[in-house]
């Protein structure tokens, strides 16, 4: 009889041992198989990158079989070359850097945005009541934005090119001239500036009409045509972060403190107001549509205000910029 019980006792043991071993390695294995992908952003680690932080932070990303390496893009940095050249496979985008990207045939697409519109705007001071009261003031501009907005300026506005002057992104040549006025962030030159006491109005371009989206997903042909079910894994659960982020941004802020020492939690809850204000996420055509949401028509107007400038050749096949496979049936709305 002690030596029956002894044996079952082996065999059980036995048999656990295997399940534990089964369980073990299938854990294992699943997460050997987790797809790997490096998203590069567009800037420093920010507010206006929680989604995608928060879709990191919260295991979004792991949950559907993806590990996700976010790597901070910056003032030095080509995420459109790097991208091409296969050292990211996705990257932070802007609507007229990929359709320019298209014109000199690169195989690049937007899958998604982040944002309906984009968060560029100008600064002034107190006594500007809009973008029409600017004509003939001296606006700071970054040399990059001279190909981006300020074409756009000067077509409905009749700004001239004397009114530019450059910005250096030190905000002191626009605060002791009460008639300047300085490209702005909303979660920068305006946080800076109130930070110094002063009272300054933020004018979102978007307002008046400039077409571009925000904080967008551009990845390579390639990768769609060899891996497409990672991709909108990864456009579903990066939307889903953006929700969430909303709702609780503390886990994506401490991640975004970590790879950026400089961004505070005063700044990015300054930020996060503003994003939930401005219904940047889940505004426009997202609101019926859903976090991420494109649409051929705005994308036309970009197309439309760039060939009009002499920024793009018109023959450029404008379409290959952007696809609403991604985002069409996501449907992730806030609650």
């Amino acid at each position: 009889m002690a030596f029956k019980q002894a044996r079952r006792r082996l065999i059980g043991g036995v048999a656990v041992a295997a399940l534990s071993l089964a369980v073990s390695t299938a854990g294992a294995t699943a997460a050997l198989a987790a797809d790997k992908l490096v998203f590069l952003t567009s800037w420093f680690a920010q507010a206006e990158h929680g989604g995608f932080y928060q879709a990191l932070a919260t295991g979004a990303y792991e949950k559907v079989g993806l590990d996700v390496t976010i790597k901070m893009g910056g003032p030095q940095v080509n995420g459109m070359q790097l991208l091409v050249a296969g050292e990211a496979d996705a990257i932070m985008g802007y609507d007229i850097q990929t359709l320019k990207a298209v014109e000199n045939k690169l195989p690049v697409v937007t899958v998604a945005a982040s944002f309906q519109y984009d968060l560029q705007g100008l600064m002034t001071h107190p006594d500007i009541g809009s973008l029409e009261d600017l004509k003939g003031r001296k606006i700071l501009i970054a040399t990059a934005s001279r190909n981006t907005f300020w074409p756009w300026l000067r077509a409905k506005y009749g700004f001239e090119d004397q009114q530019a002057a450059p910005y250096t992104f030190n905000l002191q040549p626009f605060l002791v001239d009460p008639k300047a006025a300085v490209q702005a962030y909303p979660s920068s030159e305006p946080f800076e500036a109130r930070q110094q006491g002063k009272d300054v109005k933020f004018l979102l371009l978007a307002d008046a009409g400039y077409p571009p989206y925000g904080t967008t997903i551009v990845t390579t042909r390639g990768m769609l045509d060899q891996k497409p079910d990672v991709m909108r894994r990864f456009v579903k659960a990066t939307m889903e972060g953006w929700k969430s982020y909303l709702a609780n941004p503390a886990p994506a802020n401490e991640l975004i403190k970590r790879d950026n020492s400089k961004m505070t939690d005063e700044r990015m809850a300054f930020a996060v107001d503003w994003l939930r204000t401005h219904k940047a996420v889940n505004g426009g055509d997202a609101a019926a549509g859903g976090i991420g949401t494109m649409t051929e028509a705005r994308w036309k107007q970009t197309y439309d205000f760039l060939v009009s400038a002499g920024l793009l050749n018109k023959e450029t096949d404008w379409k290959r910029a952007f696809t609403t496979d991604f985002v069409r049936d996501l449907q992730v709305t806030l609650d």
